[in-house]
This record gives structure tokens, sequence and C-alpha cells, in this order.
């Protein structure tokens, strides 16, 4: 490819039962040019002939050793030996105009660059899906300081290598936070791009309790990558009762003059170590961030 793609990257395709949207994805990719042989379709045990469809335009068809979308690009890495990987989904959303524009970021020196879902088809995504990725994007960026605008979309380039050192603990949609988290924690540089987001074709397969899933993984994500962080984010908690027998004991001694001393230790108690929780959650955060530039610099000293 031309106009600044590199010669080797991959593209590959987690699917299960996408017979009707992934012949739509693929035959889009091949129209603009992209070589078969550099499509991988990751099968997680289709009933709906979905490698057959996948077999008919010449693309490399292997099946997933596990289950779910995350051991479907676990296994799709074992058969790629390019520096850089694009990730989509194959149900039709994602236009594959983007591909192009996601490889040619890369090339600009970053790791891993997001396709932000910003243009929507009408009926693409519902109103209860949209506040999920809002409130889920932006808990994450409270978690690690950054201010992405979809941290959570299936389609992305990132640098094989990162892809090589994550470790795959989290299952199923959560596979985004946690490549996500282990290229910010470790000092790669991350960036977005705007994408377009299509209705998908067939049947959705993300619900709401993923959701809750996703957040307990970016917690889980959190606390490892930066342990000391979460244990002082949750002691903060602690604000919450401590302001409450606060207010109770106030208000108690406003209304009736009479003073709870036993409430209004307990308050003092969980105020105060919600505070000093707070406080160094903050701390250990900029410290985390400072560790990260350090990293970015020492990786760019290495490559220069």
């Amino acid at each position: 490819m031309g106009n600044g793609v590199p010669m080797d990257f991959a593209i590959l395709i987690p699917v299960l039962n996408e017979r009707e949207g992934l012949e739509k994805t693929l035959k889009e990719i091949i129209e603009l040019g992209y070589d078969p042989a550099r499509i991988l379709v990751v099968d997680g045990g289709s009933t709906d002939g979905t490698p057959d469809v996948a077999r008919s335009f010449g693309v490399r068809v292997v099946q997933q050793e596990g289950r779910g979308k995350a051991d479907a690009i676990k296994s799709g890495l074992k058969y790629i030996n390019d520096s850089v990987v694009v990730v989509m989904d194959g149900d039709y959303t994602y236009p594959a105009e983007h591909i192009r524009d996601l490889i040619k970021k890369v090339n600009e020196g970053y790791d891993l660059v997001i396709g932000a879902r910003k243009h929507f088809e009408k009926g693409a995504q519902t109103a209860v899906y949209r506040f999920g990725n809002w409130f889920l994007t932006s808990m994450f960026n409270i978690f690690y300081g950054v201010k992405l605008s979809d941290a959570l979309s299936g389609m992305y380039a990132v640098k094989k290598r990162i892809l090589d050192e994550v470790e795959f603990e989290f299952k199923d949609f959560s596979i985004e936070a946690e490549i996500l988290s282990h290229t910010l924690s470790t000092g790669y540089k991350v960036a977005e791009i705007p994408i377009k987001y299509r209705r998908r074709v067939g049947k959705k397969k993300l619900g709401v309790r993923h959701g809750f899933t996703i957040l307990l993984s970016m917690l889980l994500l959190t606390w490892r990558y930066n342990p000391t962080f979460t244990v002082f984010l949750l002691g903060a908690l602690t604000l919450i009762p401590g302001l409450y027998f606060d207010f109770y004991v106030f208000l108690k001694y406003f209304l009736t003059g009479v003073i709870h001393h036993i409430r209004a230790l307990v308050g003092a108690i969980f105020t105060t170590t919600g505070i000093v929780s707070f406080s160094l959650a903050l701390a250990v955060f900029y410290m985390k961030r400072m560790e990260v530039r350090l990293l970015r610099r020492i990786s760019q000293y290495c490559r220069d």
C-alpha cells in the first residue's frame, strides 16, 4: 500500500456467527485494495458457515483456542508476524476506510491508535449504550489520568510487540480495556482518530451486563498496574459515611442543641481517613504519571 502505509501489517477479525456481516466487511476491505493475504479471520466456533464465507474471499481462517473475543485475539497473534495489527469486528459496524488512517497514525510514532466512534449511523447505538460507553470511558480516564473519548472501541491499530506483552487475563469485551491499560501503564503512546460507526449486521452480542463486567475489569486492571493508588482510592470512599455522620451530628446540634459524641467521633475518623486517603491517592496518581513519562523518555532514548 502507498501513502505512508507500511507493508508489514495485518488485519485481525475475530468472529462468531457473523456470516452476513463478515461478507460485507471483507468485500469492503478488499475493494479498497487490501491484499486478502493480510486478513486473518479468527473463528470462535461459528455454526452458520462464517468460516466458509471468509475462505471464499481468499483470506486466512483459523480456529481460536478458548472462547470469547480475548481468546480470539490471543489465538490470532500466533499466526501474525507483522509489526502492526489492525483489530476490527466482523459485523460491518466499523468502515474499512479507516484502516489506512489508523496505520498512518501509528507511523507518526504512536503505539496504539484507537478509532474513536464519533459519527453514528442512525440506529447504530441506542442511548443506553452511548451512556454506558461514556460512563466507562469516563471511569477509565479517571483511573489512568487520560482524556480519551472512546476507550472501548473495537477498531484500533496496535504494534504487535505490545500485544505480545499483554497477559490476556480478562475475557470477552474487557480485552480492549486490558490492552489500553497495559499500553498506557508501560509508557507507550496512545492516540485517537475519529471514525464512523454503522448499524450492526446480525444479532448484537454486547449486553448491558457486559458493562458491569468491563467496569470490574477496569478496577482490577488499575489494581494490577497501580495497586497503591487503588488502595488509597478505596480508602477515600470512607468520606461518604464520614460526611454523613458529620452532617447528622451538625444537624442534630443545630436543631436540638444535643451533641452525639459517638457519632461525631466516628464521623471525624471516617472523614479524616477519607481526606488523607484521597490526598495520598492523588500523590500516587501523579507519581505514576511521572513514571510513565520517564518510561517514554527512556524508550525514546533507546530508539534514537
